[in-house]
């Protein structure tokens, strides 16, 4: 998709990822999962900070990645289209790494997956939606809102009482997301496809005056 370059490598990566770890079956087995780059307990991490990163793009089962792949397609073309390729960016990959920094103080275990850059999204949308003066005022917007507040609430109650989900990445990513939501908003040009010159009337010595008339560009 031309309108979400990074939506769509991240989801390409992503899936790569997921298929070398069904081809070794990696996801059966912690210690092979450390290997790959893991969340760890901070008291054991001894200096291993790439793993805040390389988590991101592991995953557990079949449903955990189906379930991320599907949430950043949706949201992840959403915000990159409406708020550019860069702060989605910066939104996803910040929130993830915080979420699993917040996770490596909690866990017993290990933990993976790109949950914590999903609830960022979600937390940026909030303040990235009411500080642009190009869509806060847009009709759409309560509604769009509304749907991510209701779906944030949902997912955080379900990962509460669920042990096996590690909420604490989630809450991690998503006040991340909200932080990172309050950067400042540069108002992008109109795509060439929106563009108009605009032809105003003008007089060549009184022998022609075209009217004032708008083309696409």
């Amino acid at each position: 998709m031309r309108k979400a370059p990074v939506t769509m490598t991240l989801l390409a990566v992503i899936t790569a990822v997921w298929a070398f770890e069904v081809f070794t079956r990696a996801f059966d087995s912690n210690e092979m999962m450390v290997q790959l780059g893991a969340i760890i307990p901070w008291r054991y991490m001894h200096g291993d900070y790439w793993r805040l990163f390389t988590a991101i793009f592991l995953h557990g089962s079949w449903l955990h990645w189906g379930a991320n792949s599907w949430a950043i397609y949706q949201l992840g073309t959403l915000y990159e289209t409406l708020f550019g390729s860069k702060r989605f960016a910066l939104v996803f990959l910040v929130s993830g790494v915080c979420a699993s920094l917040a996770s490596s103080f909690y866990i017993d275990g290990v933990g993976v997956g790109a949950s914590g850059g999903v609830f960022g999204i979600l937390g940026a949308f909030v303040f990235s939606i009411w500080r642009s003066p190009q869509y806060r005022h847009q009709p759409w917007t309560k509604s769009l809102l509304g749907q991510i507040l209701f779906w944030t609430v949902v997912n955080l109650y379900i990962g509460s009482q669920l042990p096996f989900i590690d909420n604490v990445a989630h809450v991690g990513g998503l006040v991340a997301g909200l932080l990172l939501g309050f950067i400042p908003h540069r108002v992008p040009p109109p795509p060439p496809s929106n563009s108009v010159i605009e032809v105003r009337p003008y007089d060549n010595g009184g022998t022609h005056e075209p009217p004032h008339r708008s083309f696409p560009e």
